[in-house]
């Protein structure tokens, strides 16, 4: 049973420039250093697009973790979705939204849905362990980029 996790945050900075911050892999990383987190494109740039993947290796709950993302959707500079393609989730599909609050100020909501395996049992994981801690690294993340923008 897939989990949403749901993360609204206001920033002060136009949906243009939030938007390319979101993609950018670089403050995506610097967001999460306490996890040693790095990533790589699969075009080098460091500036992602639509078909474009980034492999994040981090270190959460103590252990090494690696996903690979794809950006599947791409509406500059209101929405792009990203989808691991290979990981430790059935699935992820993580919604980025950006809405213009004029003033140069972005409503900035995250909407990650995620399965995990190993059914009943990756269910209630997911929903009492990583749901949480999830949801933790995307305010995080959200903070950074508010800091950044």
């Amino acid at each position: 049973m897939p989990t949403v996790i749901e993360v609204v945050t206001v920033v002060d900075a136009a949906p243009r420039r939030v938007f390319d911050l979101e993609l950018d892999v670089d403050v995506h990383a610097g967001s999460l250093r306490g996890s040693r987190e790095t990533a790589t494109t699969s075009t080098g740039r460091r500036r992602l697009t639509l078909g474009d993947e980034a492999t994040f290796r981090a270190t959460h709950f103590g252990l090494p973790w690696r996903m690979t993302s794809r950006i599947t959707a791409w509406e500059p500079p209101h929405r792009f979705v990203d989808e691991q393609t290979r990981g430790p989730f059935r699935s992820l599909h993580h919604e980025h939204h950006f809405e213009d609050l004029g003033t140069s100020a972005t409503r900035m909501t995250d909407r990650m849905t995620v399965s995990a395996p190993l059914g009943a049992f990756g269910a209630l994981v997911t929903r009492l362990v990583l749901a949480p801690y999830l949801r933790r690294l995307l305010k995080q993340r959200a903070a950074y980029i508010r800091r950044v923008a």
